[in-house]
């Protein structure tokens, strides 16, 4: 067989390039530099790292969303080739360009969602690991792709495992998909146990290096209830053809079951560099100079039913995708406030569940929302969260 040549360097955007997966991100690019190049990086807030990245890297244009940071920026960077964009809005009109082919978006929670639709609205593709996007406005970015004929590849492992899983098959033949989750660090604690769990214990993942937040979301099992809406739009699938495991040894990142009962799986190793190179090359495949996957090093694959009782932000994401609307947007807004105040201490891990489902009971729900009524329920539950905890749940 011969080998297939890529042509024509690729040209990505890395929007949260200071974040876990944008630094993995831009190591591909590194890696790859024939193949691919880097024409913008942005970060929300943390600038010495944004600014180390412009100067290794050397994109044409960088961005922070912290528009307070603004000035450092671009007095770090004067002697430097790179054009510092002023505005959000220069950042937008910037995907606009030709050249440019690719965004990859692994900015995170709901900042992310704006910048997602505008990347669509340019036509070009988006590599999405932001999956606070689809979970908010997934109605909006999968009707907005389709009418710019714009492609969007996951970078989740769990959804790049489906997409890959999916490819060459009839949409029409899937019966359901089954998303895999480690589990986290509690799988197997008591309901009793978890309530005892202090901060560190949670911000300690038994496979994947990951973030704070998500790493907090891991553990309470919100990270794989975002991951159903996901996969919802991603797939155009109904409620009840999702389904979640959880396999501990984190080498199954997902599986797609068919009408004739056959089983689909996707295998490798628990790193994002897989899935981030596979959205990047997309629809070519290149070699990697990560660690292939091997039977031999993994001689146990465990698979075990999620009890949603215990973990019950899975099954308050289920209720959320079954009401549709706004919900899933008040559920995800609740989470990040509740998280938040997780890290700063201020809120018992246990009581996350607690929170969320409070919220999505009190803020107004609607059926039909636009764009400004979404961006409106963030806001509003985000901050009315952030008050109910200081009220009623603090530690």
């Amino acid at each position: 067989m011969k080998k297939r040549i890529l042509r024509k360097k690729k040209v990505v955007a890395v929007l949260g390039s200071t974040g876990n997966i944008g630094q993995q991100a831009l190591q591909v690019v590194e890696t790859y530099p024939h193949n691919l190049q880097l024409k913008i990086i942005t970060a929300g807030n943390n600038l010495e790292l944004l600014i180390h990245q412009a100067k290794k890297y050397q994109p044409e244009m960088v961005y922070i969303f912290n528009t307070d940071k603004l000035l450092a920026l671009k007095r770090a960077l004067e002697k430097e080739p790179i054009k510092v964009l002023p505005t959000e809005e220069d950042l937008f009109d910037a995907f606009y360009q030709d050249d440019l082919d690719l965004v990859l978006q692994s900015m995170l929670g709901f900042s992310g969602f704006l910048p997602s639709l505008k990347a669509l609205e340019a036509g070009k593709t988006l590599a999405l690991a932001n999956k606070e996007s689809l979970v908010v406005g997934g109605e909006l970015l999968m009707n907005k792709a389709k009418e710019k004929s714009a492609n969007i590849i996951p970078v989740d492992s769990e959804h790049s495992a489906i997409f890959q899983c999916l490819l060459g098959e009839d949409v029409l033949a899937v019966d359901k998909v089954i998303l895999t989750a480690s589990g986290g660090p509690f799988f197997n604690y008591s309901e009793s146990e978890i309530q005892q769990v202090k901060l560190q214990e949670a911000l300690k993942h038994p496979t994947w290096q990951m973030g704070d937040k998500i790493t907090i979301d891991s553990a309470s099992m919100m990270n794989k209830g975002l991951e159903v809406i996901e996969a919802k739009w991603l797939f155009n699938l109904k409620p009840a053809q999702i389904d979640v495991l959880i396999h501990p040894q984190s080498v199954v990142h997902s599986l797609v079951q068919f009408v004739d009962g056959s089983l689909k799986a996707q295998l490798g190793v628990p790193n994002m560099q897989a899935p981030i190179q596979y959205a990047l090359f997309y629809p070519n495949r290149i070699k990697s100079n990560t660690k292939a996957f091997n039977f031999m090093d993994y001689p146990r694959l465990d698979f075990t039913m999620v009890n949603r009782k215990k973990f019950r932000n899975l099954a308050l994401a289920f209720e959320a995708l079954e009401k549709g609307g706004n919900m899933p947007a008040i559920l995800n807004a609740a989470n990040e406030a509740a998280v938040h105040a997780v890290l700063q201490e201020k809120l018992a891990f246990f009581k996350l569940s607690g929170v969320v489902e409070e919220m999505m009971s009190q803020i107004p729900f609607l059926k039909e929302p636009s764009l400004i009524d979404l961006q409106e329920t963030h806001h509003l539950s985000f901050n009315k969260t952030k008050e109910l905890i200081s009220k009623k749940w603090k530690s």
